[in-house]
């Protein structure tokens, strides 16, 4: 009897545990963003002086912007995943409806020639951020309910594919290149790690690369980045300007650094050097071992998510492997690419580096991104421990529907 009682106490014990959340990814975002929010003022501080009268104006709204992206993280880590995988039709016409919004004279803004924002009031919503990643939930929801007619069919392979051809056609009529290419593979990383044929996936990935070679080669001024990253200092300062100026950023810190606040080519040398072009200003003041501290955060935001997408597949819910594959793919694809282009390996693109570079939209939806990612690890963790999702009650999980 009491050995009985012992063991319902336990299991009365185990079932109101409420399971810990994934402290080692909450930190690591924290700390990208924290030191992001650092070298968004330096970097800024003498551009708002000159133009605002406010040294830190671009440092405060970015604070905002941090502060309303934990806002809506919080009701989206409440949100149970089976909802989440039910809504993703739904997202997904949301995400489609807004980037055709973007289009319409009036509704749209255009920028430098490209219309990808909507007045959102306190800050200008460019819309390809939270389409990529609603489109991301729908594709998800999709490779956990058809992934056996994916893995068998050419069919189930091509019917995404359309509707990501069609998000595609629309960010390039904005256009916004680096978010085409950003969004495609990704979706194309959560395809193969799926189980898609292999013959299917390279035929796909060699017209899709065929598709974007040609998109860069028909356009005149996509086509002067190419030859200009090739060698900017053919023509230093016009077309090279910019990445020469990020070049010389980073050659400038060296080991340690100029130290903080002291750079030089953020006095109106190099252009976007708080959004775009942050992580140059950041090599330039803290050098090769800042540089080597943001990689490692990186690093580990993106093993953690991998590690919560098994965790997730190894629990049978293939909708929150998927997306966790996703959002890991995403982060860690986007923050490649910017490094990339400050460090003059890719050519330019206008992307930001995730929670670290100046930006409402980018920074709002990298903390809904990361609230997912934390939601998927807590009810995986419930799963695995028999637990819902709300530490109440056990809850049977499906591996797929069909």
């Amino acid at each position: 009897m009491m050995a009985m009682s012992r063991q319902a106490v336990r299991q009365g014990a185990s079932l109101n545990r409420v399971p810990r959340l994934d402290y080692l990814l909450l930190l690591t975002a924290i700390a990208l963003a924290s030191l992001g929010l650092v070298m968004v003022a330096s970097a800024s501080i003498t551009l708002a002086d000159r133009d605002l009268g406010q040294p830190f104006y671009f440092a405060i709204r970015q604070a905002i912007y941090v502060g309303i992206g934990v806002l809506l993280a919080l009701p989206v880590y409440r949100v149970r995943l089976a909802l989440l995988e039910q809504a993703g039709p739904v997202l997904l016409v949301a995400a489609l409806a807004l980037l055709l919004a973007v289009l319409i004279p009036g509704v749209g803004r255009e920028v430098n020639g490209s219309m990808r924002w909507i007045n959102a009031g306190l800050f200008n919503l460019q819309v390809s951020e939270p389409a990529k990643l609603m489109i991301l939930v729908y594709l998800a929801g999709y490779l956990a309910r058809r992934g056996e007619e994916l893995r068998e069919r050419l069919s189930g392979f091509l019917k995404p594919m359309v509707v990501l051809t069609l998000a595609a056609l629309l960010l390039m009529m904005e256009p916004d290149f680096g978010a085409t290419v950003v969004l495609m593979a990704t979706a194309m990383g959560m395809i193969f790690l799926a189980g898609v044929r292999l013959s299917h996936f390279s035929g796909m990935l060699g017209l899709a690369g065929l598709s974007l070679a040609a998109l860069a080669v028909s356009s005149p001024y996509r086509m002067e980045r190419l030859t200009t990253f090739l060698n900017p200092w053919a023509d230093p300062f016009d077309s090279g300007f910019q990445l020469t100026q990020s070049l010389i950023a980073i050659g400038r810190g060296e080991l340690t650094g100029v130290g903080l606040g002291a750079s030089i080519q953020k006095l109106f040398y190099l252009p976007e050097a708080h959004t775009d072009f942050v992580f140059a200003v950041l090599a330039e003041e803290l050098g090769l071992f800042g540089v080597f501290v943001v990689i490692a955060l990186y690093a580990v935001l993106i093993w953690r998510a991998f590690v919560i997408a098994q965790q997730a597949e190894k629990s049978g819910n293939v909708f929150a492997a998927s997306l966790a594959h996703g959002i890991g793919i995403w982060i860690g694809l986007q923050s490649f690419i910017n490094m990339g282009v400050n460090m003059g390996l890719l050519p330019t693109k206008g992307l930001t580096l995730p929670l670290m570079s100046y930006g409402g939209s980018s920074m709002v939806i990298m903390c809904v991104a990361i609230a997912l990612l934390l939601r998927i690890d807590s009810e995986t963790r419930c799963t695995l421990d028999g637990l819902s999702a709300s530490g109440a009650a056990p809850a049977t999980r499906r591996r797929s529907m069909a």
